[in-house]
């Protein structure tokens, strides 16, 4: 492989450098199909959007993108062109000539792949005749009334097609890798094989459909896995066709991927398949030319939510905002799945030990989750505008004392403090109290909800008594919508939001991977998260003592309910007693995890799954020896040298401690030595000792 094209480590402090596997990229094509290619549906959007860039700097424009074409999103995320390889464009001709509609692109992302789109209501014509051809394939039926899975059937039947013309003008150079993501493009991957394609092929499950029905029916899945009959299971929720298609293409694929250890252990069993590698997701990390930068970020947003609850809790504001931490939670509405339950109970008892233990410290807790509304409440925007009332008039009367100290000064005269404001100024002040006098507790939601009664966050809220009242130390605000720089009421978009928490809660029961802490690591925002989701699980293997480096690993799989209640609580309690000094020097080690999470370190992962398709489709012509150890073993990052943040370890065991203590403490920590020592440390591979029988190891799964 060219230089030009390969990717170097060293650009990623202390991380382990590594060999270039030596792929012929020049005589290869690499298509990556999704239904989720400029069409965002979920999180494989996410994932697909940020890897672009470094698969583009490795296989420069021999690297293609499928997915389907949808008017609304190719006009404004799409630069339609020719294609630059003469073989696609003829293939595109021939499906064409054929009373198909295919589309060339640029994606106008970062680094700007090229996609070809294909317009699944213009092929709708051949439906039957193709449902036909998958059942003497693979004998699987698709019923009439699961348009999803007809839309799967014809983009798979369209992506097979494009493939079969384009193979046919070849005679084994160019090599073609095939790599499809979930069961919507698994329908492709069987026809490819059926028809024999001379294609190597790689699908990955972010997620198996089966996993992610029983959770949603708060099955207890994790401690069931080897128990459920998943064609049963698969039957009664009327999705056996489905569980079929994501089935067969994953017993078709040359190489069988996923996205985490905790996945791969699911997809075993439901699925019947251990994964040969594990692929996890990452982002694209941008650092700062300051190391400070992003503290800076921190404290600039967070301003701008103190001013949001100014507004919000006016007439309550009992409480010091410089002693408020800002606690949120994010993503889909599924309240067990992503642990809004867990959550809310552990809230409860946050409040309890908090108030019990005189803590001057006040929690601000968000929930971030889209549910349906009709509208602002109305208590909630007249919070906002009674804030900025106020304001202004604090502002007129800074300007009339500002006028009145000056002309008095310049005369060379102290003003007589009792004059300097006159009758009017008062009464202007005093009105402006009056005006943030209130009957009522702060609203719990910022929006007028559809089903207030039986939501479950509001009816969670209301079993445990959190109103925002003023004995509360813990106080909750539910923004039932994404979050958007134009809104009205909260003007932050979701970066902008996430940089001014404290710390991210996401003790979710079902999460493949999760986004949602990886971003909060990547901004330097320390997160809780769980060993059932993809993340946690990959930073246990990776970080020695993830803890230190503000990542709270909550035990979801081998503690009851009660118990993750009183850890998560722990942890959140264990944080308000953080002093501000110790939590800046966590936010400092949650940023240098940031490069773990790169695409250019977990790229790797997926250059391993591509050589070792090739190796399996096309022994002749590539070899790759089943003996080697893969390089994609994990790395671990050591305990901090410094003492650890943890007020167990840091501060003394009662509540309140000493300013001197503090500053003690401040001359023992030097981020600079610390993160010099850091990068030291990494930079050997992490030797653990043999995984467990019954769990994986990092990086490849052996059969």
């Amino acid at each position: 492989m060219p230089l030009s094209r390969s990717l170097s480590m060293t650009s990623l402090n202390g991380l382990p450098q590594w060999e270039d596997e030596d792929l012929p990229v020049e005589d290869l094509l690499l298509f990556e199909v999704s239904w989720e290619v400029t069409n965002k549906v979920g999180g494989i959007y996410t994932v697909i959007q940020t890897k672009a860039k470094i698969t583009v700097d490795e296989w420069g424009e021999n690297f293609f993108m499928v997915g389907p074409y949808y008017d609304h999103n190719v006009k404004t995320q799409v630069e339609l062109c020719e294609p630059p390889n003469p073989a696609i464009k003829k293939a595109m001709d021939a499906l064409r000539s054929n009373g198909c509609q295919v589309y060339f692109g640029r994606w106008l992302i970062e680094g700007s792949p090229y996609v070809v789109l294909f317009d699944i209501g213009a092929a709708a014509w051949n439906l039957d005749r193709w449902k036909g051809e998958f059942w003497d394939a693979a004998g699987i039926g698709l019923p009439f009334h699961d348009r999803e899975a007809n839309d799967s059937l014809l983009f798979g039947s369209l992506t097979a097609w494009f493939f079969k013309e384009l193979t046919d003008q070849f005679q084994g150079t160019p090599s073609i890798i095939a790599h499809f993501h979930e069961w919507q493009a698994g329908a492709g991957l069987i026809l490819c094989r059926s028809r024999k394609l001379p294609i190597a092929t790689i699908f990955t499950t972010h997620a198996t459909l089966l996993g992610r029905y029983l959770c949603a029916g708060n099955a207890d899945f994790y401690n069931n896995l080897d128990k459920f009959n998943v064609d049963k299971e698969a039957g009664e929720r009327q999705i056996y066709h489905r569980y079929c298609m994501e089935r067969a293409a994953v017993h078709c694929a040359h190489v069988f991927t996923t996205v985490s250890q905790i996945t791969a252990i699911e997809a075993d069993h439901m699925l019947k398949r251990k994964p040969d590698v594990v692929t996890p997701n990452g982002l694209n990390v941008k650092k700062f030319s300051a190391m400070h930068e992003f503290q800076n970020l921190h404290s600039t947003n967070k301003v701008r939510l103190q001013e949001f609850v100014r507004g919000h809790f006016y007439g309550h504001l009992d409480f010091n905002l410089e002693k408020t931490l800002f606690f949120f939670i994010a993503g889909r509405y599924e309240f067990m799945n992503k642990g809004a339950d867990i959550f809310l109970e552990s809230l409860s008892r946050l409040n309890f030990l908090l108030r019990v233990h005189k803590r001057d410290v006040t929690v601000v807790v968000f929930f971030i989750m889209p549910a349906k509304t009709n509208n602002f409440n109305v208590e909630t925007l007249k919070g906002q505008a009674i804030r900025k009332q106020l304001w202004d008039t604090a502002h007129s009367v800074k300007e009339k004392f500002g006028k009145k100290l000056y002309d008095a000064l310049l005369k060379g005269e102290i003003p007589d403090m009792n004059k300097i404001l006159d009758r009017d100024d008062f009464t202007i002040m005093k009105r402006a109290i009056y005006g943030t006098q209130r009957q009522s507790l702060p609203p719990v939601t910022t929006h007028n909800m559809l089903d207030d009664s039986t939501d479950p966050i509001l009816s969670n809220i209301r079993r445990i008594g959190l109103f925002n009242s003023r004995t509360d130390r813990v106080k909750v605000i539910f923004h039932p919508e994404f979050l958007s720089s134009t809104s009205p009421l909260l003007p932050m978009d979701y970066e902008e939001f996430v940089r001014g928490c404290h710390l991210g809660v996401f003790p979710s029961y079902y999460e493949p991977w999760g986004y949602t802490p990886g971003e909060c690591t990547v901004m330097g925002i320390p997160s809780v998260t769980t060993n059932l989701s993809g993340f946690g699980c990959f930073m246990q293997e990776h970080v020695a003592d993830p803890a230190a480096y503000g990542i709270y690993i909550l035990d979801r799989r081998f503690r009851s309910a009660d118990e993750s209640c009183n850890q998560l609580t722990q942890f959140m309690f264990g944080f308000c007693q953080q002093s501000r000094r110790q939590r800046v020097i966590q936010r400092n080690r949650t940023e240098r995890l940031s490069d773990l999470l790169d695409w250019r370190y977990l790229g790797r992962y997926y250059m391993h799954a591509r050589h070792l398709t090739l190796s399996r489709a096309f022994p002749d012509k590539f070899k790759m020896d089943p003996t080697a150890p893969p390089q994609t073993e994990g790395f671990r990052f050591p305990r901090p040298s410094s003492v650890p943040p943890s007020p167990s370890v840091s501060v003394h065991s009662t509540p309140h401690h000493s300013d001197e203590e503090e500053e003690d403490d401040e001359e023992r920590y030097d981020e600079e030595e610390e993160a010099k020592k850091d990068r030291q440390n990494i930079k050997g591979p992490f030797t653990g000792g043999e995984v467990p029988h019954g769990e994986y190891g990092s990086g490849e799964l052996q059969h």
